[in-house]
């Protein structure tokens, strides 16, 4: 078709718009269709194909995908780009790096305060003992803050959706001390995949993409009159640490990872055996308006 006769189609699709219905969901909705006409157009996308997209769009919708695919295309990694720049062009610059959420945090995770182990005991992996303080940017401590932390086991399962492992497994919300500490028993998570012949690994291998991640930690760190940081630390030398498909990989989140043996050391912590250890300080911003809100609203599992 000529791109004059898809203005028209696309004008008097447009022109049934007769309600007030919502200007800016009207704004966005009408630029995607555009563009996919466009795309149809151009890329002369058959029937078959198309039909095809739409069925492999609505399974992973069916299974729970489509958080997968929204990190996987790099859209929210997009995301944290724009509020990154949003923020420098506010004067907000420095502090920790924030980096996608994922689709696997689970609300209603216990709290404790300035300690709390993760694991329930069962799991089977390196012992892990992380540790930092939340501050402000002038380095000041930042009391009562929560740190909210979530990682997968080392099978790459996540608690809640695993439903083999226990209630709350390797989650937990810490309250900072006085002294705006923190820290954690955990077991040092490994890195996984998409599931296996599911939408995402599906579209990926066509793209000639793998589907894997580095080991990581999820966390988000949150106190009154501070902006809500949402981020990720990665286990320093993981083969896959630059190579992540959800791009989340960035500078200042890859800590050091000591190895502690010395039995000094480990009587202190209550323990008798080596154990990994990283020190990480969270560094949050204070709210400002005329910025965009740090607090992303979206659908998230609740135990």
């Amino acid at each position: 078709m000529e791109r004059a006769a898809l203005d028209a189609l696309l004008k008097r699709i447009e022109s049934t718009e007769t309600g007030a219905g919502n200007a800016r969901v009207k704004q966005i909705t009408n630029r995607i269709v555009r563009d996919l006409f466009y795309t149809i157009e151009d890329l002369d996308v058959q029937p078959a194909e198309f039909w095809h997209a739409l069925n492999w769009l609505a399974g992973a919708g069916a299974s729970g995908e489509l958080g997968l695919l929204a990190a996987g295309l790099g859209f929210e990694h997009l995301l944290d780009l724009r509020m990154d720049e949003a923020e420098a062009k506010a004067g907000i610059e420095g502090g920790t790096p924030r980096t996608i959420e994922g689709p696997l945090y689970v609300a209603g995770a216990p709290e404790s305060v300035a300690f709390a182990r993760l694991d329930d005991g069962k799991e089977e992996g390196e012992l892990l003992f992380m540790q930092g303080r939340v501050l402000t940017k002038d380095g000041k401590p930042v009391a009562n803050a929560l740190v909210e932390v979530w990682h997968a086991n080392k099978l790459g399962n996540y608690s809640y959706f695993d439903k083999t492992q226990s209630d709350f497994n390797l989650r937990r919300g810490i309250r900072t001390d006085a002294e705006g500490r923190y820290q954690f028993r955990s077991i040092v998570p490994v890195g996984y995949s998409v599931p296996p012949g599911g939408s995402t690994e599906q579209l990926l291998s066509r793209l000639g993409r793998h589907g894997s991640r580095p080991a990581h930690i999820h966390f988000f760190v949150s106190a009154q009159g501070f902006r809500k940081l949402t981020t990720q630390i990665n286990i320093e030398g993981d083969p896959l640490l630059w190579e992540d498909f959800a791009f989340a990989t960035r500078d200042g989140l890859v800590p050091s990872v000591k190895r502690i043996d010395d039995a000094a050391e480990q009587k202190k912590l209550g323990v008798d055996q080596s154990f990994a250890s990283i020190d990480f300080d969270f560094v949050l911003h204070e709210e400002q308006a005329g910025v965009p809100i740090a607090e992303i609203e979206r659908r998230r599992a609740l135990a």
